[in-house]
């Protein structure tokens, strides 16, 4: 029994042996996939923004010849493959000031598509584009009160000035009424005038006729 029972353990042994052999020689020999690589998500996105304001900031630096290319190629970018990250920096172009193809309204329009799809956009890209919109629709309200304010200011003036132009307009005719009277008063006066004038030259006359 004692044997048969070292056999047995014997036996187990070896197969467990054989077991951590067959184990390392396929770690040695075998072709076992290499581990994923980690990616790593924050820097990911953090290189995606850092390239949209990279191509904002050569923008701002270029002269308008560059800067028409930079917009042509976002633009051919965004309609060869409208991805959102491509959508999103053709906006952000757009809605960036000092070159001939600035346009406010359709930036406001590319970027509240993304914003209403946030999911398309990886966090930090959602990120830019909320805060971007938000800086444009602060901006066209700032820009409806000043329209707002100078169509006031405008109608303010526009009334001032028919207020003078029909005060002015009553003093010519005063003016004018008032000279018309000036010019009977001096008729009457010069017919007066004639009246007293014939009257004393008839005088002496008559005088000189009495007995």
């Amino acid at each position: 029994m004692r044997r048969n029972r070292r056999g047995s353990i014997a036996v187990t042994g070896i197969a467990a042996l054989a077991l951590a052999g067959c184990d390392t020689l396929g770690g040695l020999g075998g072709r076992s996939e290499p581990p994923a690589p980690v990616v790593d998500r924050a820097q990911t996105q953090a290189l995606l923004v850092s390239g949209h304001l990279e191509v904002l900031q050569r923008l701002l630096s270029s002269r308008p010849a560059e800067q028409a290319e930079i917009v042509a190629t976002a633009r051919r970018e965004f309609d060869e493959a409208a991805t959102p990250s491509r959508q999103l920096r053709y906006a952000l172009i757009l809605a960036t000031p000092g070159h001939a193809s600035t346009d406010i309204a359709e930036a406001e329009r590319l970027l509240r598509e993304l914003t209403a799809t946030p999911e398309s956009l990886v966090p930090a890209e959602r990120a830019l584009a909320r805060l971007e919109l938000s800086q444009l629709e602060r901006q066209s309200l700032l820009a409806a009160e000043n329209r707002r304010l100078q169509a006031a200011v405008d109608r303010a003036e526009r009334d001032r000035n028919a207020t003078a132009s029909r005060r002015l307009q009553a003093e010519l005719e005063e003016n004018a009424r008032l000279r018309k009277a000036l010019d009977e008063a001096q008729k009457k006066l010069d017919a007066i005038a004639n009246i007293e004038r014939t009257i004393t030259e008839r005088k002496p006359q008559s005088e000189g006729r009495t007995p």
